[in-house]
Parts: structure tokens; sequence; C-alpha cells
């Protein structure tokens, strides 16, 4: 027996629409992850980008279990001294909310060129609409 390796093709992929609203921002980050890499179909390789395009609305309407909207921290560095800017869940979700999905996807991907490629399959919008309808996505309950 041989081991067969899968080859990219474009062609296969789907539009995966996801609607947020009152979902546990780790467990839909975990299923986006697994979408984007492909890990969910058959002929799934490490080194190969299988995976579909997801398009997530209602970002602003996430939800976090226990106390994380006031203790978990968003951490960020400008580059000079003393420039350590830090921001609670809460106000994150207020300015930037498809930020925290973004970046909790972000962590499950691997960190080479392969997942820089993969995060930008994922499309992040605040609100009910998006200007993905011409792709035709299919809706998916995760």
């Amino acid at each position: 027996m041989k081991t067969v390796s899968a080859k990219f093709e474009a062609d296969t992929r789907k539009w995966i629409l996801v609607d947020a609203e009152d979902k546990v921002l780790g467990r839909l980050a975990t299923q986006i992850a697994m979408r984007l890499r492909g890990k969910h179909l058959p002929q799934f390789t490490p080194h190969v980008d299988l995976g579909d395009f997801v398009v997530v609305v209602n970002a602003d309407k996430i939800k976090l279990t226990g106390r994380k909207w006031e203790r978990k921290e968003y951490f960020h560095h400008t580059g000079y001294m003393g420039g350590m800017k830090v921001q609670t869940a809460r106000k994150m979700n207020q300015e930037h909310p498809e930020r925290m999905i973004r970046l909790a996807v972000w962590g499950m991907l691997p960190k080479n060129r392969l997942g820089r490629k993969l995060i930008k399959k994922l499309k992040i919008y605040s609100g009910a609409e998006h200007p993905h309808e011409a792709q035709q996505p299919e809706t998916k309950v995760l």
C-alpha cells in the first residue's frame, strides 16, 4: 500500500455561513479552525490547504462563560517602551467584535505560511449582513 497525499484543488472548496449568535467563543472557534484546515474531510493532509471558506455573521452577539467578560484580557504592544496595551473582553466586543473571533481562531491554526494562508479564508462581520451572497454559502450549525 502507498500513502496518498492530497493535492490542492481550489474548485472543491465550499463557502460556509456560520451564525455566531449565542455561541460560546472557544467552541465556535474550534469548529471554524477545523473547517478552515480541512480536518473534516477524509483526505485531510496536514501540509495542504483543503479547507473551506468560512463567513461568520453576528460576531457581536458571541457568548463567553463565567466571568470572562471582565477577567479575560487581550494584550498588544505598540513597539515603544512601556507600550503594552490591555483590553478586557467586554471592551473588545464593543469596539472590535470580529477581532475576538479572529484571535481565537488564529490561536488554533499553525503558526507558519499555511496558517497565514488559512486565516485569510475567514470572513467575519458584526452584523447579520455580508457581501458574499454571490458565492452562495451553505448555512451550517457548528
